[in-house]
């Protein structure tokens, strides 16, 4: 029996949910229905009971403008208001029920999630996901995560990376039945002619992701 927690935060492009179990992230998406999300995970993976973090959302709301009118004196200060936030959740969470590490895992995946609208891209990277399929869209999955932040493929661009280039329905489709956006990053893919093409969440956020990875550098600086 699968038990797993999530919480959801305000972001710039609206409110972002994640659902972890003790291992990973299983489920994530810029929505604040639990239960939409639980349903993408595979029926395998499926958790039995989600329970509600209490973690507070904190300021991921900051936008561009809002930073660059930012001292690096109140960044410093913000940096570090945030990490001791996330300790204080990591050792609520580790301590509440849903396992010993599911805490860890959502605090950790939320702390991914402010970085990334903070400027440092790669955060969610290296947040553990876990997803069941058959054998090429798993590792179509694996390979997803390899696009960097700031880069697009095509969907053909895609199906080779996967090792099977006629397969671009497939590659398509791995898009598609990805559970957890961001982590995951689909919305790093387009059609052949450069356009958008489809996001479970809607074209103007998947427009609003690529559009600050194009603005920002992964790594940021550190002041």
């Amino acid at each position: 029996m699968t038990i797993a927690r999530s919480a959801t935060v305000v972001t710039p492009d609206g409110p972002f949910t994640v659902v972890a179990d003790d291992a990973a992230v299983l489920a994530s998406g810029w929505t604040d229905d639990v239960a939409s999300l639980v349903a993408l995970v595979h029926p395998t993976l499926r958790p039995s009971d989600v329970t509600p973090s209490d973690v507070t959302p904190d300021d991921v709301t900051r936008d561009e403008t809002t930073r660059d009118e930012t001292t690096h004196d109140d960044a410093a200060h913000e940096e570090a208001a945030h990490e001791e936030a996330a300790h204080e959740e990591a050792a609520h969470e580790e301590a509440a029920p849903g396992g010993p590490g599911t805490g860890d895992v959502l605090a950790a995946a939320l702390s991914a999630v402010r970085a990334y609208y903070a400027g440092d891209l790669a955060a969610p990277g290296a947040v553990p996901v876990r997803q069941v399929s058959g054998e090429f869209r798993a590792h179509a999955w694996d390979v997803l995560r390899g696009v960097a932040p700031g880069e697009v493929v095509t969907y053909t661009q895609y199906a080779e990376r996967a090792g099977r280039p006629a397969a671009v329905r497939a590659a398509a489709g791995a898009c598609a039945m990805n559970a957890a956006a961001l982590f995951v990053p689909c919305h790093r893919v387009l059609r052949t002619d450069g356009s958008l093409g489809g996001f479970r969440y809607g074209l103007p956020i998947k427009e609003s992701l690529l559009t600050r990875e194009r603005s920002l550098d992964p790594e940021p600086a550190l002041f």
